[in-house]
């Protein structure tokens, strides 16, 4: 890590599918939303120390024709009944081959939340499950945590920055500052 000082956390931007709830291709039914081990508790203790969170997440399927945007909204109703309402929600509605700047692994969602909140990307911590949540963090410049899933892969985890073994440990990681600036921020002099 640089000489310079860390910025504090006061906002944690989750990966929806496969992060807070368990992943569902497509998921047109809140009756399917379930959430992933810990999530309530790791959502719990941060909301107890104050901190704002939010959810930036990818569904293609809205492009594609597969879901509507009035399902992700009911499905999106369901996760707040679940985990709590959060502070700011980011949707790239886009397919990967639309080119957008929103869609991770590029920065852009990322970027509006922190905006939305009133926060500098160094502000916010985000956590997912697969390589394109913590690329999209490191574009923007926001410190980044990966919880694996079976559906990471290794060459991910050995990449990520900080690497936890649940969404519990994830939150107890931000709490006691145990996060290191992205890879571009502790590349410069």
């Amino acid at each position: 890590m640089t000489g310079a000082a860390f910025t504090q956390t006061l906002a944690v931007l989750f990966d929806r599918d496969g992060t807070l709830v368990t992943d569902v291709p497509y998921n047109t039914d809140p009756l399917l939303v379930e959430s992933m081990p810990t999530a309530v508790a790791a959502i719990r203790l941060l909301r107890s120390h104050q901190l704002r969170v939010g959810i930036v997440s990818n569904q293609s399927g809205v492009a594609r024709g597969l879901i509507s945007s009035q399902q992700l909204a009911r499905v999106n109703d369901r996760v707040e009944e679940i985990l709590g309402p959060f502070d700011v929600w980011c949707i790239c509605p886009h397919r990967a081959e639309d080119d957008c700047e929103c869609r991770k692994p590029r920065p852009g969602l990322v970027l509006d939340a922190a905006r939305r909140l009133g926060l500098t990307p160094a502000q916010v911590v985000v956590i997912g499950d697969i390589g394109a949540d913590i690329e999209a963090a490191t574009a923007a410049g926001a410190p980044s945590i990966l919880v694996p899933t079976p559906r990471t892969r290794f060459g991910e985890i050995l990449d990520a920055p900080v690497v936890a073994p649940d969404l519990l440990g994830a939150a107890t990681v931000v709490l006691e500052g145990g996060l290191r600036p992205p890879a571009a921020a502790r590349s410069r002099p």
